[in-house]
């Protein structure tokens, strides 16, 4: 032993509180892909054809879409309060 201290390893694992902290940083960012996804399952559904009257009217799509934007402004909200509790995004 020369008396010199040993080098510290780095640890492993990320903190706690960095590690969720990039997590909502990924969430936030993957949230105008998710809406965009839900936005265009409507455009699977089958259209009403004539006289069966089979398939999704255009007002239960309509009614979809808009509970689509009214969850991700509500999820929006959600995320916007909690990155605002902590510092910029992670390089």
């Amino acid at each position: 032993m020369t008396g010199e201290p040993e080098p510290v390893a780095p640890p492993i694992f990320l903190e706690r509180r960095s590690y969720r902290r990039r997590r909502l940083w990924d969430a936030v960012r993957l949230l105008p892909f998710l809406g965009a996804v839900l936005w265009m399952v409507p455009l699977m559904w089958p259209m009403p054809d004539g006289a069966d009257g089979q398939g999704v009217s255009t007002s239960s799509a309509l009614l979809y879409i808009f509970a689509v934007w009214v969850f991700l402004a509500f999820v929006a909200r959600l995320l916007w309060r909690g990155t605002s509790q902590t510092a910029d995004p992670p390089d």
